[in-house]
């Protein structure tokens, strides 16, 4: 799961507040925060071979010939809503029956500086990966600062344990890569056990799990216990992180999976612009 707490995903959208109170550097949840990538290449296929039959069809999905239901389903480009709902309920059951209460337990028992470390020992894991795709985009500037974020915190910082760097961190993946590059979103997307995306977004995840740079530092045979436990791990962590967040929103929102759908799409944009605000669409010309 990043699987899933990282990215309720909708999570990302909303702020997180024991971190924050803390001083560590936000951790793109993207209730984010799928590191943004924690899948490992060799545990990637399932993934690959559901993204197709959910692209499948998403293209063969047809808008309501009321018009305006359709105008309202044009909008929310959401043409696989009522499947996105059943994945969307399905997580949530998962969160509720066992992402929930594993990350009450793992805050009763670690403190939280323990936690702090860990966070930032997962956050130091994606920096390789966000390296590459700062080279993709161009952003030569912002690589020069990831290397020196991971080399730092690497060595002085115990593999990441301690964020000493003083150097203020991002995060990139491929699917900010495939965006910056001119690739649309394409239809709304609800992944199982992940949460929202779209995509460009979820192809974006196959590449990541697959160019992973830690792919070809570990031994073939480690790879899939890496990916496992780091995937689990920062499921636990960023789930711990908004708890009473999450549980605000559960409980004051009217739709939760239109919320979160939305949190998802403002916060993914954010983090595509490198948080430069949005065009005006007043000043776009045709």
């Amino acid at each position: 799961m990043r699987v899933f707490a990282t990215n309720l995903r909708g999570l990302r959208g909303f702020p997180r507040s024991p971190r924050r109170r803390a001083g560590a550097v936000r951790s793109a949840t993207k209730w984010r925060g799928p590191g943004r990538n924690d899948f490992g290449g060799r545990g990637s296929g399932w993934f690959a071979a559901a993204l197709v039959v959910c692209m499948t069809i998403g293209a063969c999905a047809s808008l309501p010939e009321d018009p305006v239901e359709r105008e309202v389903g044009l909008e929310a480009n959401d043409p696989l809503e009522p499947m996105n709902r059943a994945i969307f309920a399905f997580n949530m059951e998962v969160d509720r029956i066992i992402l929930e209460p594993t990350a009450l337990a793992y805050r009763k028992v670690v403190p939280q500086p323990g936690r702090i470390a860990v966070h930032h020992f997962l956050q130091n894991l994606k920096m390789p990966l966000t390296f590459v795709n700062d080279l993709l985009q161009f952003e030569f500037a912002r690589a020069a600062d990831t290397l020196a974020r991971f080399v730092v915190n690497s060595t002085v910082g115990i593999g990441g344990v301690l964020d000493i760097a003083g150097i203020p961190g991002h995060e990139e993946d491929f699917g900010q890569t495939f965006a910056r590059w001119g690739a649309g979103e394409g239809f709304y997307l609800v992944l199982p056990l992940y949460g929202p995306s779209n995509p460009r977004d979820a192809l974006g995840l196959v590449a990541g799990g697959v160019l992973d740079p830690w792919q070809s530092v570990l031994d073939p045979t480690q790879t899939v216990a890496f990916a496992a436990e780091r995937a689990v791990t920062g499921a636990i962590s960023n789930r711990e992180a908004v708890i009473e967040e999450f549980d605000e929103v559960r409980r004051t929102t009217v739709d939760l999976y239109a919320t979160v759908r939305s949190a998802y799409r403002q916060t993914r944009g954010n983090e595509i612009r490198n948080g430069a605000p949005p065009p005006d669409p007043v000043f776009e010309f045709d």
